[in-house]
């Protein structure tokens, strides 16, 4: 039973970088991630854009480094709220 209410409470986190801070309570995060091609081998850099809820302080700047946290719909786009 009680791992169960530990693994509900267990949400995804992310580190990435503050890539756009231009709207209000929102900032775009890079995360950046690298994995080896199944068949060649050779080590791979991919990355992909997420929109994160920022507080209403507004003081991160492009070049943050930050972590993301999933959580419950904000907009459209934002699923994630940054955890500083």
């Amino acid at each position: 039973m009680t791992e169960k209410i530990e693994r509900e409470n267990k949400r995804r986190q992310k580190k990435g970088v503050v890539v756009s801070s231009k709207m209000t309570k929102t900032v775009v995060v890079r995360v950046d991630r690298t994995f080896r091609h199944p068949k060649y081998g050779k080590v791979i850099k991919r990355f992909k854009k997420y929109y994160a809820h920022d507080d209403e302080s507004n003081t991160l700047k492009e070049g943050d480094k930050v972590t993301i946290e999933e959580t419950r719909p904000f907009s459209k786009l934002k699923r994630w709220r940054v955890l500083r």
